[in-house]
């Protein structure tokens, strides 16, 4: 039933709102009048279709949060496809090719967040006090993950956070504003989050693992007080200790009430684990995702390539049934970064080579490879893990290195899973000063979360001895040769704004440096 449920709400989300230009905002509100709100069970479809629109907007984590990260090859695959992305992978952005535009479409959600919030905060008189407050604690938990993303994308952006309506539209000159401060962004942001933590109040259960929780929320706002605490944006200075404090106590209910599964290779199989967090859903004959980017292409791979005992692989391998075009790959000096022992390697990527003396390197991504169905037809299904508990374990370690105390235990807690039956004393690892536990830490997160959106974001955020962000660091890269960013070209930490935003409102400025 709930998934008939939730089709019905994707329908509903797609009448309901469609693309318009400026911020991507909802042209009409075909409910907001005498045909919605009028009972609890709308609220509730209401609050799926919200979901609904966040799986809309799943390659946000990818291209926002990852791709930028140094770990992904550019021009040619090592199957002769032509790659995407390239100038973002390169960080080649300017002002005329930034690589994403209107705001990466994120205002969109975000009315429809806006507007349910409204809603159920100012009318609904059918709802109880403690329904309104369940359904406002995702509410503000989403809105705050939406402005978070643009936040360390773009610095401030316009702040848009009521809907207002002209016979049953959009008042769309009412969004024309300029971009608020990066204090004044960050300000929302926290507001948003503690008041999803206040309204979900002190107790604390597991609950289905693809809609928003407190467990969510309580991992974001840790992410959003880390970041606050180490990173510089604008007018916004590093908060430092006092804000790594606030993510640590985000933090201490989630330690020790999830789990990490047993082995790696079970997290993108099982759906629900006691190791997730929060994910976004995806099934057969409802949604499925872009795993298949990552994939081999049969006509350029079967019987063509070798494996690493030189011989030919035969047939389709994975059996992936065709259709796969590899348009994301990742790189050959990341690959080599993972000791043999480390069984994430293998749960990851499969590698291959061009000839059997296998001097050419080619690699897929196995994370996202999804299931073979009913009727006998690769799908691809996977959940988009947004957060697990192995974050947690990991933005804890950086939490405490921060605060001057050990972080070992946490690292080792994810080597142990990692290593398996090969762990040891040799792959243990022993604490150091505060730049060595950092880069150790970047390197677990690398990784530990290929494919779920954090790389970019990790290694801006993440500081080497000088307080630098490790964006400027060799050390950080894959190779190890030279840095994503030279510190001369530090406004590219920011992604610039499109000419046709920039047009479509003039009170707008352009990201600084561009």
């Amino acid at each position: 039933m709930k998934k008939i449920i939730y089709s019905l709400v994707l329908l509903v989300s797609s009448i309901l709102y469609s693309s318009c230009n400026a911020l991507d905002m909802a042209p009409e509100d075909y409910y907001g009048s005498g045909n919605f709100w009028n009972n609890e069970a709308q609220v509730r479809g209401y609050l799926f279709g919200m979901h609904a629109q966040l799986r809309d907007k799943y390659q946000m984590f990818f291209y926002l949060g990852e791709a930028r990260g140094g770990t992904q090859r550019t021009g040619t695959s090592s199957q002769d496809t032509s790659l995407d992305d390239e100038r973002i992978k390169t960080n080649l952005l300017n002002k005329d090719n930034t690589g994403i535009d209107n705001w990466n479409g994120l205002y969109n959600p975000l009315m429809n967040v806006n507007h349910f919030i409204q809603k159920v905060e100012t009318e609904c008189p059918f709802l109880s006090e403690e329904n309104r407050k369940g359904y406002l604690a995702p509410a503000y938990g989403l809105r705050a993950l939406y402005y978070f993303m643009l936040y360390r994308t773009y610095g401030g952006v316009p702040l848009v956070t009521t809907v207002e309506l002209l016979n049953g539209k959009v008042s769309v000159d009412k969004f024309y504003i300029p971009r608020a401060t990066a204090e004044e962004t960050l300000a929302l942001v926290k507001s948003d989050i503690n008041k999803s933590e206040a309204l979900y109040g002190p107790s604390f259960a597991i609950t289905k693992r693809s809609e928003w929780s407190k467990a969510a929320t309580l991992m974001l706002k840790a992410e959003i007080y880390l970041w606050s605490a180490k990173v510089a944006t604008g007018n916004h200075a590093a908060a430092g200790k006092a804000d790594l404090e606030v993510a640590k106590t985000a933090l201490q209910p989630i330690i020790g009430k999830y789990e990490l599964l047993p082995s790696f290779q079970e997290l993108y199989s099982t759906k629900e684990s006691k190791e997730i967090i929060f994910s976004i859903h995806f099934a057969d004959t409802e949604a499925s995702n872009w795993g298949g980017a990552f994939l081999y292409y049969n006509a350029v791979f079967l019987d063509q390539k070798y494996g690493r005992n030189g011989k030919l692989i035969k047939g389709d391998t994975l059996n992936l049934k065709g259709g796969n075009t590899l348009r994301h790959e990742y790189k050959e000096a990341f690959w080599k970064s993972y000791d043999e022992a480390d069984t994430r390697r293998d749960a990851t990527f499969m590698e291959y080579y061009n000839e059997a003396q296998m001097k050419t390197f080619g690699v897929v991504m196995k994370k996202g490879i999804g299931s073979v169905n009913a009727t006998n037809n690769r799908i691809y299904d996977n959940d988009i893990l947004v957060y697990r508990y192995a974050d947690a374990l990991l933005m804890m370690a950086e939490i405490e290195n921060g605060l001057g105390n050990p972080c070992a235990n946490y690292i080792n807690e994810i080597r142990k899973r990692a290593y398996g039956k090969n762990y040891s004393p040799a792959v243990a690892y022993a604490e150091g000063t505060y730049a060595d536990n950092e880069l150790a830490i970047l390197k677990e997160r690398d990784k530990e979360f290929v494919w779920e959106g954090k790389r970019w974001f990790d290694v801006v955020r993440m500081r080497a001895a000088d307080g630098s962000s490790l964006a400027f660091s060799a050390s950080a890269n894959y190779p190890n040769t030279s840095p994503l960013i030279l510190k001369e070209n530090e406004h590219l930490l920011l992604w610039p704004v499109d000419v046709n935003t920039l047009t479509n409102n003039k009170e707008l400025t352009q990201t600084p440096g561009y």
